[in-house]
């Protein structure tokens, strides 16, 4: 009822926070329409492929370095707003972009003010990653913005591909709670196009699916791509001292922002990846806190560099 009533409240409202160029835009039917982004991944795609003053508003996880999938400078060049029904009127955009999970109420309230609603899902490996930066640059009125990016993307495959005959290294991705990725995922795609194998679906194992330390001991990968904090409660199982004992196995922290997003982040995650396999194939020979200090931010650096000298992260040497 709350909601409901803010809505008819909020459907007669005029002005709000828009800013100038955003006014005008809307002034000018030929124009590019004005959005918001209420989704970490569509906001850092949405932040390449539209024009000036066209990105109103992008959701505030894209402000914390834990949630953002992009560079929070480039994250604090637009406003960012918690994603309720009740802000995005206030800034009024043509359109409204969010996950595949947005609830129902608000999904309904956002159609009753008249709001053009563009649902996208979770990218599940990298041909719908490149449709869905596609269809985002087609929607900003800007399709050759896509096609750059989709050509950055498809650079950072070429670079990264493993050598003609190279045998694929058995791989866990495991999340914080033991939780492990599914085949059907990005980041599984971009390790197989990276020279990397996952071993939890040949064990049967589905997105989201819990694997128990002892089974990792039991029967280790070549490598474990850790995703978590180090020093969290939490994920204390992923840097559990009993992982150094397997002296063919080691430990890599891999960034959250790199695991599901696609867009910008993916060329960033296949050079974290190659860098992993060139390291562990002896390509390029360096520590291991080396490898997951790349691509990290100066806090996080520290935070690995405080880590590691409590307990080994890197259990063997290639």
């Amino acid at each position: 009822m709350l909601l409901a009533g803010a809505v008819a409240t909020l459907a007669g409202c005029g002005g709000g926070d828009t800013t100038e160029a955003a006014s005008a835009a809307r002034g000018r039917g030929d124009a590019a329409p004005t959005i918001v982004s209420l989704n970490p991944c569509t906001d850092a795609i949405l932040a390449e492929v539209t024009g000036p003053g066209q990105l109103l508003a992008i959701s505030s996880y894209s402000r914390d370095p834990e949630s953002s999938s992009m560079p929070i400078s480039e994250a604090r060049r637009f406003r960012a707003i918690s994603g309720t029904v009740e802000e995005v009127a206030t800034i009024r955009p043509n359109v409204v972009v969010a996950s595949a999970f947005l609830d129902p109420a608000s999904e309904s309230a956002f159609r009753r003010l008249g709001y053009r609603l563009v649902k996208m899902p979770i990218a599940s490996d990298l041909a719908a990653a490149r449709a869905q930066v596609r269809e985002l640059a087609r929607l900003a009125g800007h399709p050759e913005r896509g096609e750059k990016l989709v050509a950055r993307i498809d650079a950072a495959l070429v670079r990264n591909a493993p050598p003609a005959g190279f045998r694929q290294i058995p791989a866990l991705v495991w999340e914080s709670g033991g939780l492990v990725a599914g085949d059907r995922t990005l980041i599984v795609d971009m390790m197989h196009r990276t020279g990397f194998t996952n071993i939890a679906g040949a064990r049967g194992l589905s997105q989201a699916d819990f694997l128990p330390l002892e089974h990792v001991l039991a029967d280790p990968p070549r490598v474990v791509f850790a995703v978590g904090d180090p020093l969290a409660e939490e994920d204390r199982m992923l840097h559990h001292p009993a992982l150094s004992a397997l002296t063919s196995t080691r430990r890599i922290l891999l960034s959250r922002s790199i695991l599901w997003c696609g867009g910008p982040t993916i060329p960033r995650a296949l050079d974290e990846l190659a860098a992993a396999r060139r390291a562990l194939s002896g390509r390029a020979m360096m520590s291991g806190p080396e490898i997951m200090a790349r691509s990290k931010t100066e806090p996080e650096r520290r935070q690995l560099q405080r880590h590691s000298s409590e307990r080994p992260i890197v259990s063997a040497r290639p």
